[in-house]
């Protein structure tokens, strides 16, 4: 069995360690506690490790968040992968800061990376962990906080909760989508 695992953000050192960005700073977790590395390929950059017998390709789109969907689809007929072996690691403004939350479908939320995404392979029946940012802004400050930096205290959660994402991932490829879903959200 193999698994795509997509973790959002914007590539370029201008947006490293953005809240946008937090999909990739999971997968970025998943691979150190893995021990594997990620390489440049076509749309983004992999890395690939096994689970049990089940083998996860890690990717980190380089197409911009506003184009996620076209790196997507490439890698899921690329590597012969169905739909329900899809799971999108993302931002959400609207949960808490560190708080998960794991969900098999629905709306994009606004989330243009999930918007590209569900026009691109035509379903928004895929998996996604939504990873809390907050919304500490003023109206009309939701781009300038996306892409801004999180404080040092927010760092400390996100590297605790960032160990919990990754076993709430392997879960999802070992016990499945409803299992994952009572085991971690709202941890």
């Amino acid at each position: 069995m193999k698994y795509l695992i997509t973790g959002l953000g914007n590539i370029g050192s201008e947006y490293e360690g953005t809240r946008h960005n937090i999909g990739f700073m999971i997968l970025d977790a998943f691979a150190k506690a893995s021990n594997i590395v990620f390489k440049d390929a076509r749309y983004g950059s992999i890395a690939e490790t096994s689970v049990k017998g089940r083998k996860l390709i890690l990717l980190k789109p380089s197409t911009y968040m506003n184009l996620s969907g076209n790196a997507v689809r490439y890698y899921l007929q690329k590597e012969n992968i169905p739909i329900e072996n899809l799971l999108v690691v993302v931002d959400d403004l609207a949960l808490p800061v560190g708080t998960l939350r794991m969900r098999g479908k629905g709306s994009d939320g606004g989330h243009n990376g999930l918007k590209h995404i569900a026009a691109t392979i035509g379903t928004e029946n895929y998996a996604r962990l939504k990873f809390g940012i907050g919304n500490d802004f003023p109206k009309g400050g939701q781009i300038d906080f996306v892409l801004g930096r999180f404080s040092e205290d927010d760092k400390k959660i996100i590297e605790e909760k960032a160990a919990t994402a990754c076993e709430a991932i392997k879960n999802f490829c070992l016990a499945g989508l409803a299992d994952t879903m009572t085991r971690y959200n709202n941890k």
